[in-house]
């Protein structure tokens, strides 16, 4: 399967990026996917490579590019919970720095790359994100809602910036949440805002997960919920996208 690591202009400087795609010379839909916190790595790529398998071009930025080149913090091969402080205290101040301004403007350049590959189809795209990535996710697909016609946040913070960014959402949605992150009463409330909104989603907890639980590279891997993710995920963008 083709991989490339590309440059992104932004309005900042180019921003690195990884991408997969389908080893066939036509063309495909195109996804958006952003990183968790700890960035691009093997994990990420591996997920990458997975989704373009299924007929997708999988564009994956460093978010943090304004800092430097993937990976802008040393990682272990495996993020234990030993080193997970010691690193979570290195990458608070890059994503303290990635305010909303940040995400967006370079949302802008993501999509404007995306969407004019030579081996991306023409029309609206895919939006994925992994946690603070999943809030990301939301607000490009916010931001762009002709652009955007699906969106899937997995363990994201993605009521962080409440209703009103509910209110400018037309694409299809889903919220695949973490046991640890969110009680039965805060996703009943959250449903309700999308309802509200006139969202058209599905969002619910995962059982038996914790927050980073696609991540396998993490002590908070659930391979059952990297499962449920994978069909949840793989149906949406087939019917919202495979079509065109």
């Amino acid at each position: 399967m083709p991989t490339m690591t590309l440059r992104i202009p932004t309005a900042d400087g180019r921003a690195d990026a990884f991408a997969a795609f389908p080893d066939r010379g036509e063309q495909h839909p195109g996804v958006l996917m952003y990183a968790d916190g700890f960035g691009i790595r093997p994990v990420l790529r591996e997920m990458a490579r997975e989704l373009a398998g299924h007929g997708y071009y999988v564009l994956v930025p460093n978010l943090f590019h304004r800092h430097g080149p993937a990976p802008v913090v040393e990682l272990p091969e495996h993020i234990g919970e030993e080193a997970r402080p010691a690193i979570l205290a290195r990458l608070m101040p890059l994503i303290e720095a990635h305010t909303t301004e940040r995400v967006l403007s370079d949302a802008d350049a993501y999509l404007g790359f995306l969407t004019t590959r030579p081996e991306v189809s023409a029309g609206p795209v895919a939006v994925t994100g992994y946690c603070m990535g999943g809030l990301y996710a939301m607000r490009t697909a916010a931001a762009h809602p002709d652009q955007v016609a699906v969106v899937a946040a997995f363990h994201g913070p993605v009521g962080a910036d409440g209703p009103d960014l509910f209110s400018r959402i037309t694409a299809q949605v889903h919220l695949g949440h973490a046991e640890g992150d969110l009680t039965p009463e805060a996703l009943d409330e959250l449903n309700q805002a999308l309802d509200a909104a006139g969202v058209s989603h599905t969002s619910e907890i995962y059982p038996g997960t914790v927050h980073g639980f696609t991540m396998s590279d993490t002590d908070a891997f659930s391979a059952s919920g990297l499962e449920r993710h994978w069909e949840r995920l793989l149906p949406l963008l087939d019917r919202t996208l495979a079509d065109r």
